[in-house]
């Protein structure tokens, strides 16, 4: 299959870019040209352009034009407006016969009371605007693409991790060796709520091979489709595996933890408030039904415990990624000893 990848070196579409080379796809990546060469397959054939800006990205996809050329599947990993979006379709229905937008499962509805989340959950987010973002981009691919001859796909990945990415509730995102470094210094690990509530992870090439099965079947086309992990863990269990990970023991770990309620976290990383009260705060589940129906014998087979075991160490081969998030340390140990001498006031051991 021939495979054009706007992006290509992030964390999920490196991971589809391996994938497809794994199954002998023509792949090309558009990129900026700024990002890891070792993230980009040795086969790829490699267009830079800058994807946000269509007139740049219509002149470097213009030989392709003059040539006939046409793609089976374009994959967009980096489309967060609207009107790149609606951009997009008119670029690429020249080109290919299908459009894929990466969406998110951030858009979904939350509720106060268990639901397993389903591509027919509404997409409501009133307290993140990359949530909304993202739902405005679904909205202008669904209004533009129909007349202009497009076929589409919207998939909707969860919170994803891999070699690259280590995940956390808040304040490990830039640089994700900051928990593990925390852990293992023995500093305060700060845990949301009671950490009780469920949160489903899942590991990019995961959802890279699910994207890529999407690619095989029509009867995709004009879906919305979440590619999640059935593996819910608690925020407890989570942190818990990743200790494990790093080398600490459950008492090691216990010993370490700090349970602090989100709207402190919020008060403490005020920047961070969409993405808490808009996504992590809820417990997030997932019927992972239509994918398998959709993609025969697909399903998320890295466990979160084997999954973050490889990211730890593939961060132990990279030192150059063991970067430290000094503003994040400074507000855990700050947020951490707060709830600490409150727990000791309130007569706690």
């Amino acid at each position: 299959m021939r495979i054009l990848l706007i992006g290509g070196t992030g964390l999920i579409s490196s991971a589809m870019a391996r994938e497809c080379e794994q199954r002998g796809d023509a792949l090309t990546l558009i990129t900026r040209g700024v990002s890891d060469a070792a993230n980009r397959p040795g086969l790829a054939t490699v267009i830079h352009a800058d994807a946000k800006d269509p007139i740049a990205l219509r002149s470097a996809l213009r030989g392709a034009r003059l040539r006939r050329e046409r793609w089976d599947a374009v994959v967009q990993f980096v489309a967060f407006m609207p009107e790149q979006v609606a951009d997009d379709v008119v670029t690429f229905a020249p080109l290919t016969d299908r459009y894929v937008l990466v969406a998110t499962s951030a858009a979904y509805e939350t509720f106060e009371s268990f639901h397993a989340l389903t591509e027919d959950t509404p997409l409501v987010n009133t307290e993140w605007d990359y949530a909304q973002h993202k739902i405005a981009c679904e909205e202008a691919l669904r209004e533009n693409a129909p007349s202009a001859g497009l076929g589409f796909t919207i998939v909707r990945p969860a919170h994803t991790y891999g070699d690259a990415k280590i995940p956390a509730f808040t304040g490990n995102s830039r640089h994700p060796w900051t928990l593990v470094d925390r852990m293992r210094r023995g500093a305060d690990i700060v845990v949301p709520g009671d950490g009780t509530a469920l949160w489903t992870v899942t590991h990019a090439s995961d959802v890279a091979s699910g994207i890529r099965g999407l690619l095989d079947t029509e009867a995709s086309l004009g879906r919305a489709v979440h590619i999640t992990s059935d593996e819910a863990l608690s925020w407890t269990g989570l942190y818990r595996t990743i200790a494990h990970a790093a080398g600490l023991s459950d008492e090691q770990f216990e010993n370490l933890v700090v349970h602090v309620p989100s709207d402190a976290l919020v008060a403490a990383t005020p920047t961070q408030a969409g993405s808490i009260r808009g996504d992590k705060m809820h417990c997030a589940v997932y019927d992972t039904s239509l994918v398998k129906s959709l993609v025969p014998g697909w399903s998320a087979k890295t466990t979160f415990a084997d999954g973050v075991a490889q990211a730890v160490a593939a961060f132990e081969a990279q030192p150059a990624w063991q970067t430290i998030d000094d503003d994040a340390n400074a507000m855990f140990d700050r947020i951490g000893a707060i709830y600490r001498e409150a727990l000791q006031a309130a007569g706690h051991p």
